[in-house]
């Protein structure tokens, strides 16, 4: 082929909804030119529409589309979110925090957490969340941007946002179809493939037209038109680590801004609190395999902030993959691809290390199987190193309960185990490839969970440093930082409130 007709020329995306309208702005604002990208949707199908929390990496997909901070809060009525906070977790009346950043700056040769359990067990030190300045900004109901002067410890935090995931898809296809992705109405009731290749080659719709393409993005959510539905790419079930398969979502009236989502437990799952501008959002994730729907839709009532906006919607699920990501000419991005509980709120991210990898590895005509292998070791990878910090979560609970007894009892993958041992012998956080959490975030969980570590690292029996009082000048400084910023819901009402 030459290099014109190696090129793909029609991308078709076919689904709308975050996944969808993520894709379709990001490929608009990368192919400036000899290329069209259709997106096929229907208004009579819903999304899921629980995608509302984010982590830090999202800032990067808004930058790179060029989007204003500011302006894409107003419309899609969101909030700051320094952190998760996990209620009730390990045991009923304990709580902990997964901030976004680190704790304080590195001091010594040896990690700060070293120092802090040392201290600690000598009653010389606060809990955890006291070193980090996420949480001494969140606590207090504070927000402001981080500082960019490496001193400060206003520096050592990291944000994401809270939104309304419709009004963003919203937002995100005024700027694709500004960029010259069409829009496509209807429902595909029909799937043609090369009848040698096996390749998709177009879609037709409910009202008659048709949409041809080189190359297809299969956001079609759960239903997995293409990668499931015609090319059968096979599902990896995961529900025997992770067992909650329903959710139960419902707005409620707005309550207090906090900068941070919470997570409390219960008898067999847990509870979101997502707060926007206009609403909360709330829902509950559980085992239908320990809890009735009934009882499940009783406990989300009874732990609202406020009115309730409307009946629960039931979400069914199966946490687990697609064996691949790319088969063919087809990629799926979002909930087609699989579906992981939102408790780390990795639903959107998901999306964007799918987009990311789409544009690291965009093909041509000839869809090299060295491409799409690659492309498919990569998202299994992040995807599993997701699970694995999920799975944590369960499996060092303490709480009574059947579900959370079953989930501390059960086997779980090799790769956590090992990572459950080294932290529990020494504190040792092991690295892993295409793991998005870092070493941060498996601390908090790690200490939130109660496994603390049984020894301290060897190496600092030799050192002289003494971190004990680094700590409590640390602690002293983020309080009087914090105390500095402004309240979190001065900050929007003065940069970001929407109408």
């Amino acid at each position: 082929m030459t290099g014109m007709t190696r090129r793909i020329q029609r991308i078709v995306i076919v689904g709308g909804g975050s996944a969808g309208w993520m894709t379709a702005a990001a490929l608009s604002r990368a192919i400036e030119r000899d290329c069209s990208i259709t997106l096929i949707e229907s208004d009579d199908i819903g999304i899921v529409g629980v995608g509302e929390a984010t982590i830090p990496p999202i800032k990067l997909f808004n930058d790179m589309l060029g989007i204003d901070e500011h302006e894409f809060l107003r419309r899609t009525r969101g909030t700051f979110k320094l952190g998760i906070q996990f209620v009730d977790w390990t045991r009923i009346g304990h709580r902990y925090f997964h901030p976004f950043g680190s704790y304080g700056r590195p001091f010594d040769l040896v990690q700060i957490h070293h120092h802090w359990r040392r201290a600690h067990a000598e009653g010389k030190a606060a809990s955890l969340d006291e070193y980090c300045m996420a949480w001494a900004a969140a606590s207090r109901g504070r927000f402001d941007r981080p500082s960019l002067d490496p001193r400060s410890v206003l520096s050592t935090y990291l944000y994401a946002y809270h939104f309304d995931a419709s009004l963003y898809a919203r937002f995100l296809r005024e700027y694709a179809e500004a960029r010259g992705v069409k829009r496509v109405e209807g429902k595909v009731v029909a799937v043609e493939q090369n009848p040698e290749s096996g390749f998709i080659e177009g879609v037709r719709l409910d009202g008659g037209g048709a949409a041809a393409g080189d190359l297809f993005i299969d956001c079609s959510g759960m239903r997995a038109l293409l990668i499931e539905g015609t090319l059968k790419a096979g599902y990896e079930d995961w529900s025997h680590w992770l067992p909650c398969d329903r959710a139960l979502a419902l707005p409620c009236e707005s309550a207090e801004l906090t900068p941070f989502t919470r997570s409390k437990a219960h008898a067999a799952g847990w509870q979101w609190r997502i707060p926007l501008q206009h609403r909360t959002g709330n829902g509950h994730v559980y085992s239908s395999h320990f809890m009735s729907d009934d009882e499940a839709a009783a406990i989300l009532m009874r732990n609202l902030d406020g009115k309730p906006l409307g009946e629960p919607r039931m979400i069914k699920f199966t946490t687990g993959r697609r064996k691949c990501y790319w088969v063919k000419n087809v990629i799926a991005i979002g909930l087609s691809s699989g579906f992981i509980e939102p408790l780390e709120s990795t639903a959107i991210h998901l999306i964007q290390a799918g987009i990311s990898k789409l544009l690291a590895y965009f093909p041509d005509k000839e869809f090299d199987p060295l491409v799409m292998r690659e492309y498919n070791r990569v998202a299994i990878a992040e995807v599993e190193r997701i699970r694995d910090f999920i799975i944590l979560h369960y499996h060092l609970g303490e709480r009574p309960e059947a579900m959370w007894r079953h989930c501390a009892s059960m086997p779980v993958p090799e790769t956590l185990q090992c990572k459950i041992e080294h932290f529990r012998r020494y504190g040792r956080i092991l690295p892993s490839e295409m793991d998005i959490f870092g070493p941060n975030s498996w601390l908090a969980v790690h200490i939130g969970q109660m496994n603390w570590p049984r020894h301290d690292d060897p190496l600092l029996d030799y050192r002289h440093f003494d971190g004990t009082q680094y700590l409590e000048q640390l602690r002293r400084t983020m309080e009087a930082a914090a105390g500095g910023m402004p309240a979190h819901q001065d900050y929007i009402a003065r940069h970001c409130r929407s109408a």
